[in-house]
């Protein structure tokens, strides 16, 4: 079977859409977040997504087969807020390793799954590592700037455990994703660097930041070739931008990291801005007409959806996907 950087370069791959949006299709309550297993537990567990993977796991491997049903390549782990960092929200920082192993093997399952089903359209695994809900870059406290809520070495350690855990449940990607705070990412990688050396293991990388708003910059102030180039020293399958805004607003910052990079390019945007009661309005049409321009303009190499996006959506994206050639990666200079 080809690797995936022998896939990427003859075509263009898709990834999956929101794990988030199908979840909130099943209405869970907290005693389905609960299970039998956590009935006792001493906070309110609803909202935690990560722990479905324990107590709903029949759900998450519905969600995963819908969106290779649509046509996916590559599936993302049920694991965005599996760290220790996120996870002490809900006082569960020891279920750690499970939460990501149990992820990362239901997902494979389905993946393996498929494969077999069509050899000729391998599917894989990327190990989604969200940002944790602390950053290192900047004070919580406006009155106290040289304040920091997290350290570099404490985002590592937890990043380290995320990054062990996901390979040993069967990821054959790692996605460090949404990443508003480029310190932090680098503490991601730095961890992914140190798991690849311990275990002389190889293991693609996809990088993707998230542009905040209009002034198309990172939260923690970067402009998107500035992004890339804090994280360039890294070898990476890909490099791209999710979440946050819509596809057209995204044209742009895409644009610069296809002329800069000489990795793929990866784009997951919203289904368009969040309305007034946070929803996302965008039909699978309208997100695909306006992808069209990325491949037009031949800017990525991969493409998905994030906050809003449905098995719809990616059903529509990789038609569209499917009709061009992958961007063609060149050396910088």
């Amino acid at each position: 079977m080809k690797n995936i950087e022998e896939i990427l370069k003859e075509k263009i791959l898709v990834l999956d859409g929101a794990m988030g949006t199908m979840l909130q299709r099943y209405k869970f309550t907290e005693e389905d977040f609960r299970g039998d297993r956590f009935k006792d537990w001493p906070i309110a567990l609803q909202g935690n997504n990560d722990l479905l993977s324990l107590t709903q796991p029949e759900a998450i491997q519905d969600v995963h087969r819908a969106y290779f049903e649509a046509g996916a390549d590559i599936v993302e782990t049920n694991t965005f807020s599996g760290t220790t960092i996120a996870m002490a929200d809900y006082k569960m920082e020891e279920l750690v390793y499970e939460l990501n192993f149990e992820s990362a093997k239901l997902a494979k399952e389905i993946a393996v799954e498929f494969t077999l089903k069509n050899p000729n359209k391998p599917r894989f695994v990327a190990g989604s590592i969200g940002p944790t809900n602390k950053t290192a870059s900047m004070s919580p406290d406006v009155n106290d700037p040289g304040f920091r809520a997290v350290t570099f070495e404490e985002l590592k350690n937890a990043y380290k455990l995320q990054v062990e855990a996901l390979l040993d449940g069967g990821a054959d990607i790692l996605l460090i994703e949404t990443i508003f705070d480029t310190l932090n990412a680098k503490a991601a990688l730095f961890a992914v660097e140190d798991v690849k050396e311990e275990r002389s293991i190889e293991v693609p990388i996809m990088i993707s930041g998230t542009i905040t708003d209009a002034s198309g910059r990172t939260l923690s102030g970067q402009t998107a070739e500035a992004f890339l180039i804090s994280i360039a020293h890294i070898p990476m399958l890909s490099v791209g931008f999710n979440c946050a805004l819509g596809a057209s607003q995204l044209t742009p910052h895409l644009e610069v990291l296809s002329q800069k990079t000489s990795a793929g390019v990866s784009a997951h945007p919203n289904a368009g801005l969040p309305n007034a009661f946070g929803e996302y309005d965008e039909t699978p049409e309208q997100m695909a007409s306006q992808i069209k321009e990325y491949l037009d303009k031949n800017l990525i190499n991969i493409i998905g959806g994030c906050c809003g996006t449905t098995p719809e959506h990616i059903k529509a994206i990789a038609a569209l996907a499917s009709q061009y050639k992958p961007r063609t990666a060149f050396e910088t200079v």
